[in-house]
């Protein structure tokens, strides 16, 4: 852990970190939080999946355009303002649900606006760690610690809006959700460190290469890549719910199932972000995936009846382990196929890809959930992971080509 501890003691390094950990909570607090706030005011499930699934969409839509903005005019200028009207358009949000003379069909309006302007907090940082840490290796930690950063927001955000449940204030969440987003995103975008992000000219090709991106076939293979793997992830995240209410009596009671797996993942990030590899991004991710789905299976039988909880806690530990290396090699993947130039929007574009799938995912959970049980829909979500890696199987050629000749610029 000394090389991570190094990292932070470096104040260039440890402000925008923090504050974009701080700034991104509201990924995991908003959605939850909305979905809750509607069935609390409106009494409404349907009406609470709508608002939230746009809010989804929203974010989806608008990362990788914040992200093209970053790449041409810096950070500041876009994540300043585009948290601002986030912010807003969720206090209006809460607003009109709290009111119920407000007509439903504004909410999942306000609701979609609120994820577009949501800003793109993960590629920002992830150019930022670029620039203030200079060695290869020391980068590739900061990676590692920010992935793990990720898991720890998905676990510690439900823990916060439970506290926050206790003190009897609806709007509450949202609110305080609010105040992380615009404080957080504030103070990353005033860091040093984020301020040294300069955008990068385009070069001699002229002024775009929108295109470019999405008509590369390694990029293209990449999205694909993740997002039917985050097919799989979004129904394992509901599957545990049904598995939690199946095996444990309530399915509030999935932080029981989610924590081993959760920090599995953070603790595989920051282990596989300790070690120098000397094998490239592509083929890691190749062995990461097929080990994420073939314990996906795992998981499964060891959801059986008859089977230890020991059993299935220590199985969904190990399977954890593979989901945070899963992002890094993504991620190294991208810096490698995308233009200098667009790194910030490529990067988005990873984001959409695995948000869209995991959205999926969740939809198609549910209808399993109903029609076979947490056990058939855990296979499925297995099969997705390792129908990924056969893909990343396929992309390994033409991912080769690529890194040594990157995405055109047009």
């Amino acid at each position: 852990m000394s090389g991570y501890f190094a990292l932070l003691r470096d104040p260039v390094v440890a402000r925008p970190f923090v504050a974009s950990v701080v700034a991104r909570i509201p990924i995991a607090t908003a959605p939850l939080g909305l979905v809750l706030l509607v069935r609390t005011a409106r009494d409404n499930y349907t009406l609470a999946g709508i608002v939230t699934g746009l809010f989804a969409v929203g974010l989806a839509v608008g990362s990788p355009l914040w992200g093209r903005a970053m790449d041409r005019i810096g950070q500041p200028r876009v994540l300043i303002p585009a948290a601002s009207v986030s912010g807003l358009f969720l206090l209006l949000l809460t607003g009109a649900t709290v009111w119920t003379a407000v007509p439903a069909a504004v909410l999942p309006v306000l609701a979609v606006l609120a994820g577009a302007a949501f800003p793109p907090l993960s590629p920002a940082m992830r150019s930022t760690w670029r620039v203030v840490v200079t060695s290869e290796r020391g980068r590739r930690r900061g990676y590692a610690l920010d992935a793990a950063a990720v898991e720890t927001i998905f676990v510690g955000g439900p823990l916060l809006l439970s506290v926050l449940l206790l003190l009897g204030v609806a709007p509450l969440p949202l609110l305080v959700t609010v105040v992380l987003l615009v404080g957080g995103t504030l103070v990353y975008a005033r860091s040093p460190g984020a301020r040294r992000v300069r955008p990068q000219p385009v070069g001699a090709g002229g002024h775009g290469a929108g295109a470019a991106l999405l008509h590369s076939p390694g990029f293209v293979l990449l999205l694909t890549v993740m997002a039917v793997m985050s097919v799989g992830f979004g129904i394992l995240d509901v599957s545990m719910a049904g598995l939690a209410e199946h095996l444990l009596g309530s399915a509030d009671r999935l932080g029981v199932l989610f924590a081993p797996i959760a920090g599995g993942s953070a603790i595989g990030g920051l282990l596989y972000g300790s070690r120098d590899w000397r094998s490239p991004d592509r083929r890691r991710l190749l062995v990461t995936l097929t080990l994420f789905g073939s314990l996906l299976f795992t998981v499964a039988f060891a959801a059986g009846e008859g089977i230890p909880l020991v059993v299935l806690l220590v199985v969904l530990f190990f399977t954890g382990l593979f989901i945070s290396p899963n992002l890094i090699a993504a991620q190294g993947l991208v810096d490698l196929l995308a233009p200098g130039h667009r790194l910030g929007e490529a990067q988005a574009w990873l984001s959409t890809a695995i948000t869209a799938g995991a959205a999926v995912g969740n939809a198609v959970a549910g209808i399993l959930l109903d029609l076979a049980g947490a056990r058939t829909a855990l296979g499925v979500a297995a099969t997705a992971v390792v129908s990924a890696a056969a893909v990343c199987l396929l992309a390994q050629r033409t991912w080769a080509a690529r890194q040594s000749d990157p995405v055109p610029v047009h």
